[in-house]
């Protein structure tokens, strides 16, 4: 029984030189620890939820220098074409800076307004 415990006591304290068997057994318990453990024990480490802009803006480039904004129509209230341009720019320019907004179009649904394909140049 105490060479039980001598040999417990160096696995613990890691006595052992490396290329021993007792070193190859202290790494591979380690290993399967290290690869197995995710699988029983769970550690809660799941990444976040990426939150998204809450207008939901998509940007994509035109292939001529400007850039298309997809912007979601729950962002912006409805008004006349002045005050939607406004609201849109308001929208565009945290994410790109000074832009100026060439023309925008509502994309409708089957029933209701879904979103708003906005081109703009940068200033």
């Amino acid at each position: 029984m105490n060479g039980a415990w001598r040999t417990i006591r160096s696995y613990i304290l890691w006595q052992h030189e490396r290329g021993t068997l007792h070193y190859d057994i202290m790494v591979t318990l380690i290993l399967i620890f290290i690869f197995f453990s995710p699988r029983v024990i769970n550690f809660n480490d799941k990444p976040g939820i990426v939150n998204q802009h809450p207008t939901g803006v998509i940007v994509t480039s035109d292939g001529t220098g400007g850039l298309i904004y997809q912007i979601a129509a729950s962002g912006v209230s409805a008004g006349d074409e002045a005050a939607i341009r406004e609201q849109l720019q308001r929208i565009i320019e945290p994410i790109s800076g000074a832009v100026t907004i060439v023309k925008f179009e509502p994309v409708p649904d089957k029933e209701h307004l879904r979103e708003y394909r906005v081109w703009a140049k940068r200033k």
